[in-house]
């Protein structure tokens, strides 16, 4: 069976080389390419596990915008790679569906794990130790399928979620009724690994509003609880 793929955006062909070097030893196939065109083409004739993407690339591209154009057409985790320690980077990031922002100078050690932990959130067998059991949940005429990782809309279309945003529906579904606070989202959803600031649940949980609610604007299932946290006031099955 043929390695996991993982593609590396970045305009620096020193880490681009080191990264490939370092995951290739670790049992990973790394392509690596300096801009969003060729990140472009790669997508299209490839399939990767996941995605390293430089958030600041040559000839004005902003990799923020290029994640925005990955999340349009594929759930593939993207781990942003940055040279800046900005929250309102880390948070916009996060609103585009990043899965992960790691700054640099990285370590590679820490880089493998992050990846893993993405990876190991994306497997079936990772919700929770339920990979045997077919759990269901329907909400308002959704539909999440935990063994397949899969939302169906109330039309039958399928609703793309990323990494985040699937663990904090599945968490919300869990504790229907429930308030939590940010930092139980941030424990029950394993996300401490994007530091513990409000806004980066916050962010989340805009970008899942968007994708279950009538009017995000107005959110009916989701709820905020001023000074305390969320609440998933809809009703399962």
């Amino acid at each position: 069976m043929e390695a996991d793929r993982i593609l590396v955006v970045d305009d620096d062909a020193r880490i681009r080389q080191m990264l490939a070097r370092y995951f290739e030893d670790h049992g990973y196939l790394v392509t690596g390419v300096p801009s969003g065109a060729a990140m472009r083409v790669e997508l299209t004739r490839t399939r990767f596990v996941a995605v390293f993407l430089d958030l600041v690339l040559p000839g004005g591209e902003n990799g923020l915008e290029l994640l925005k154009e990955i999340r349009a057409t594929s759930d593939v985790p993207v781990l942003m790679l940055t040279g800046q320690d900005d929250v309102t980077d880390k948070v916009i990031g996060l609103e585009f569906g990043a899965d992960d922002y790691i700054a640099k100078p990285f370590h590679l050690r820490e880089l493998l794990a992050r990846l893993r932990t993405v990876l190991r959130r994306r497997s079936p067998s990772a919700s929770a130790g339920l990979a045997l059991v077919e759990e269901v949940f329907r909400f308002d005429g959704f539909s999440l399928d935990v063994s397949r990782r899969k939302l169906t809309s109330p039309l039958g279309a399928d609703v793309p979620l990323t990494t985040g945003e699937f663990d904090m529906l599945l968490v919300f579904l869990r504790n229907a009724g429930r308030v939590l606070s940010r930092e139980t989202l941030m424990d029950l959803t394993r996300n401490r690994n994007l530091e513990a600031f409000d806004r980066a649940i916050d962010a989340q949980i805009v970008r899942l509003r968007r994708k279950i609610e009538s009017d995000s604007r107005a959110p009916a299932l989701i709820q905020s609880v001023r000074g305390v946290g969320y609440v998933f006031t809809g009703r399962t099955a």
